[in-house]
This record gives C-alpha cells, sequence and structure tokens, in this order.
C-alpha cells in the first residue's frame, strides 16, 4: 500500500488515502508539476487473486474511458504498469458516492432523485450512441458520485461493453443483484441499451423509497407502496424502468429522458388539478372572446406548447442513439422556436462538431436549418438575428467552425461573414470579440490572397497577415481555449510559413522573426501540453509528433527563403 509522499511514474506525489474496495485502493495525488488534483486507483499483485484477469479488466475500463467525453463521466489521465502494481490515472471527483448519501439520510427526495435520473439517462445515452454502443450494466448508488455542486458523475467501468448485434447472449452474468436487469443473468439474452435503463430504474427506485433492492425480498414494489407521497407518474416510470421483459421498458434514452423532463404526464391528481385550471381559465376566456380579446390568451398557450415541445426535442436529441436522429430532432427544435440559440449551438457543437471534423454535408445541413421557414412566414434565420446576444454567440461559434474544422479549401472564406458578425458584437466576451476581429482579417486574407489590382499590386499585405498570423498564437492557448485549438492554431502558423516564407520575407518579416515564433509555439508544445503528452490521449502525443515535423519543415523553408539552405 503506498504512503503519503510517495512518488508514482516521477510525476504524481501521493497525498492520502480516499477509498478501499476489494481489490483496490484509490488515493487523492498531486503532479507537482501541473499543480493538477487526480485520483489514482492501485491493484497490487501480491494482493489480489487473479492479477492479470483483474488487470484485464481494468484495461477494458482504461480503454473505454479514454474514447469518452461527457460531463458526467471522469476522464483517464495515465495508465501505469508498476513492478509491483498496477495504476489508473483519472480525474479526482470531489464528493461522495450516492451509497453514502443515503446510508446517512435514508430516502431522498423525489425532486433530487429526478434531476440525478435526468443527468444519468443523459450520459447512458451518450454512451449508447458510441458506434459500437456501450452498455454500462452495473448502475447502482455506489458507482455514482454526487458532486458538491449538485451534479453527479458516473464511475467504475469494469462490467461495462461495447454492444455486438451479432451475439445472441452474453456468457457471463455481470452486475449487482437487485439492481441488474434479468437478461444479465448468462443464458437469457445479451444486454443492450434497455439493460441499462432496467438499472436505472432500480438505483432511482433505492434513492426514492430508501429499500435496497438487493436486500430481501428482492422484488421491488411499486414505490407509493413505501411513500404514498410520491407521485403516481414518477412511480409509473419507474415500474415501466423495470419491467422484466425489455421490451415493455422504455427502449430508448430518449424515450426516458422525456418520461423524467414530464414526470406528472401520468399523475391522476396532477392532471385534475390542470382540468381545474382550464376550467378556471375558459371562462373569462369565453368572457373575454365576446370582449373580443381572447388571442393574447390562446397565443400564451400555443407558446407554452412550443416551449414544451423544443425542450423535448432537445432532450431527444441529447439521448439519440443515430446521429441523423440526433440532428433531426436538433432541427425540429429550432424550427419550433426558431429565435432561441440553444438548437442551433448544439446541432453545430453536439451533432456536427463531436468528431472534430466539419463536412460539407454538415455545413449543407446547417444552411438548411437556417434557411427553413419554421414559422411559415420568415426563414430561422430572420427569426434568430432578432435575438442579438443568441444570434452573436452562435455566429462566433460558426466561424470557429469554418476556420478550424471545415474539411473544404474554402474554411475561411466561408467562416468570414461569421466573424465580422461576432466581431460587431457587443454581448460577446472581450477576448471572444479580439479574436472574431483577428480572425475576420485573416479570413479575409484568404479571399484576396493572389489577387492583384489594377496597378498591378498585390491585394494583400503579407507583413500585415504576417502581424495578425502571430497574434493568435500568443499565451498559453490550451489554457485560454483548448489543446485541440492549440494545435490547430500552431499547425495555421508552421503551414502558412511553408506556403509563404518568401512573400513574408518580401514585405519585412525577418529571419529571426520566423524563427523565434517558430521556438515559441515549440516550446508551448513542451510545456502547456505536460497532461496530455505522456498520457492517454492518443490523438494528442499524435498531433504534437505531426507538429514537430512541420516545424522542422517551417525551419527549412525560412532557411531557404533567407538563401541559408544547408547543403549536403
Amino acid at each position: 500500500m503506498l504512503k503519503t509522499g510517495d512518488l508514482i511514474d516521477g510525476k504524481y506525489r501521493i497525498l492520502r488515502k480516499v477509498g478501499q474496495g476489494g481489490m483496490s485502493v484509490v488515493y487523492m495525488a498531486v503532479n507537482e508539476r501541473a499543480n493538477k488534483t487526480w485520483a489514482v486507483k492501485e491493484v497490487r499483485k501480491d494482493g489480489t487473486q487473479n492479477f492479470e484477469v483483474v488487470k484485464r479488466g481494468l484495461i477494458v475500463e482504461t480503454d473505454l474511458l479514454k474514447k469518452l467525453h461527457h460531463p458526467n463521466l471522469p476522464s483517464i489521465i495515465d495508465v501505469i504498469d508498476g513492478n509491483g502494481a498496477f495504476f489508473v490515472v483519472m480525474d479526482y471527483i470531489e464528493g461522495r458516492t450516492l451509497e453514502s448519501v443515503l446510508e446517512e439520510y435514508g430516502a431522498l427526495s423525489q425532486e433530487h432523485v429526478i434531476d440525478w435520473g435526468k443527468q444519468l439517462c443523459s450520459v447512458l445515452g451518450y454512451l449508447h450512441s458510441r458506434k459500437p454502443p456501450i452498455i454500462y450494466r452495473d448502475m447502482k448508488p455506489s458507482n455514482v458520485m454526487l458532486k458538491p455542486d449538485g451534479n453527479v458523475v458516473l464511475v467504475d467501468f469494469g462490467t461495462a461493453r461495447e454492444y455486438k448485434s451479432a451475439v445472441i447472449e452474453d456468457t457471463v452474468c455481470l452486475g449487482t443483484r437487485g439492481y441488474a436487469a434479468p437478461e444479465q443473468y448468462g443464458g437469457r439474452g445479451q444486454t443492450d441499451a434497455r439493460t441499462d435503463i432496467y438499472c436505472l430504474g432500480a438505483t432511482m427506485y433505492h434513492l426514492l423509497t430508501g429499500h435496497n433492492p438487493s436486500q430481501p425480498p428482492y422484488e421491488l414494489y411499486p414505490v407509493r407502496r413505501w411513500n404514498p407521497g410520491l407521485s403516481v407518474g414518477v412511480e409509473a416510470i419507474i415500474q415501466k424502468c423495470t419491467q422484466q421483459n425489455p421490451e415493455d421498458r422504455y427502449q430508448t434514452c430518449a424515450e426516458l429522458m422525456y418520461a423524467l423532463e414530464n414526470p406528472f404526464l401520468e399523475d391522476v391528481k396532477y392532471r385534475k388539478e390542470q382540468r381545474s385550471k382550464f376550467f378556471l381559465f375558459a371562462v373569462p376566456a369565453v368572457l373575454a372572446v365576446v370582449l373580443g380579446g381572447c388571442a393574447g390568451g390562446f397565443y400564451g398557450l400555443e407558446t407554452s406548447a412550443a416551449r414544451s415541445s423544443y425542450e423535448a426535442c432537445i432532450a431527444a436529441a441529447k439521448n439519440s442513439v443515430e446521429k441523423e436522429e440526433e440532428i433531426e430532432n436538433y432541427k425540429r427544435a429550432i424550427c419550433l422556436r426558431p429565435s432561441k440559440s440553444e438548437g442551433y449551438l448544439r446541432l453545430l457543437q453536439d451533432g456536427f462538431l463531436d468528431d472534430g471534423i466539419f463536412t460539407a454535408e454538415e455545413s449543407e445541413q446547417l444552411r438548411s436549418a437556417l434557411i427553413a421557414y419554421g414559422n411559415g412566414r420568415d426563414t430561422n434565420e430572420t427569426v434568430f438575428r432578432q435575438n442579438r446576444r443568441g444570434y452573436d454567440e452562435f455566429s462566433y461559434e460558426a466561424g470557429i467552425a469554418y476556420y478550424y474544422f471545415f474539411e473544404e479549401k474554402e474554411n475561411k472564406r466561408n467562416a468570414k461573414n461569421y466573424f465580422e458578425t461576432a466581431a460587431a458584437s457587443e454581448y460577446l466576451e472581450v477576448n471572444q470579440i479580439e479574436r472574431a476581429k483577428r480572425l475576420y482579417t485573416i479570413s479575409d486574407y484568404y479571399s484576396r490572397i493572389g489577387i492583384v489590382d489594377e496597378t498591378g499590386d498585390a491585394a494583400v499585405s503579407f507583413g500585415d497577415y504576417w502581424g495578425d498570423l502571430t497574434a493568435l498564437s500568443q499565451g498559453n492557448l490550451v489554457e485560454m481555449d483548448n489543446e485541440r485549438t492549440a494545435l490547430i492554431v500552431y499547425r495555421e502558423l508552421a503551414a502558412q510559413i511553408v506556403s509563404h516564407a518568401a512573400d513574408f520575407k518580401r514585405d519585412g518579416v525577418t529571419e529571426e522573426e520566423m524563427m523565434r515564433e517558430l521556438a515559441n509555439a515549440k516550446a508551448h508544445l513542451k510545456t502547456d501540453f505536460q497532461e496530455y503528452d505522456t498520457g492517454s490521449r492518443e490523438f494528442i502525443r499524435e498531433e504534437i509528433t505531426a507538429l514537430e515535423k512541420m516545424f522542422m519543415q517551417a525551419e527549412h523553408m525560412v532557411r531557404s527563403a533567407f538563401g541559408k539552405e544547408e547543403q549536403g
């Protein structure tokens, strides 16, 4: 067992033990160079039977988590195979398990459980939308961490698996008795997304009632048997989740999310109250018709209905299994409420940019959403422009998408108009406005590079271009933005030097200036990416390696432009 002060792999200093299970110990540790706190899971070879089996399970868990990025999931940072132990370094989640919350407080409030249920439904929907889908299979209170801000994080992926459509059944029983669905017991069929829906229902049952389904009598009674104050609608949701036959459950997390967003729809008491309210509204409404003033009341009802449908479409999109279904749900939401920014931003960021590429086809789909006539009179974009703050935010993100991620050659030119809008914004953050101005200027250069005016002079000053290009690469871009943007900015710098070193020289940029900018970018690669260059995110390491080669090529082009090409 590790002690306080021990150093792992030369960089993770152990601070204290924070937990212990049957096979592993979890510590809080700090990366002293980055001043960042992590959790370290240790499995010792000398204290674990069948260590190789356990190790393979941990490798499966870490390989799965490496590919996942969701606010309700931890990230794997490092995997270390030491002489006497196997270590997994991951995000340190401050908080406590829902199991410990149950032990201290007993049954928890319906409002909290619904909120946590929606968060867990969101993360399960994300897992199920991977290709191939990932089935978690071990949802239970001890595997859910509650953070101080009220949000939850799903941990422990030891039993998760990638769904294989050709497999008829699982060969082993994995999961926890009481929470596990019937098909998780060997020979009863293959686990799929509906298995996780069962486990989530059983978990919510435990949280709502305080009765552990993994203890006798091992039966999930209707929750209002334990607490009649619970909603009939919530009871119906739990019962539908935990049906023995998967065909009788919610079939997708999108369906379950809609139910959790509207938990009282099946509550008889709620319906009676709503009918009563409608009656109270209807009498004055009829009188208002007589007086000629009912239009506003019915407009309010129409707006309320549209808002409900809009939110349902957003929820359905977040939890769609198929990418096409996700995109269509976001486009429906946009047409229902074309003035709201969330649908456009989610379509762009979650629907199109989740893989880091913005394709020509996706660009066309975004354009079709903007020019559709959601209200039957005006295009969605015309309506959206009236929401100045929202449209400015979208313009900035759309400009970034075209500038950095668009796969076609016209990326900079397509970004130009969006950055022009963002640069003139009164609502964006100062750093966003400044970046939009610089990127607009560079995008404008791209529309004029290679063009000469009537006197034969070039339309672009490469000296001015150099100033704006290098201004974009100043500072710690990983900290200011993110690692992907930083890599793209540095790649842009190197690529433009490779293509235009002679042009920059002609307009007064010195060899020392170009070499200095390349040296600064290389230094940032070494200092700003410490958490990634030896970690588990392979694509970051590959990008850095490719960039280092680009920098060598750029240096070669600078020397060549100044007549200092090395001989031989």
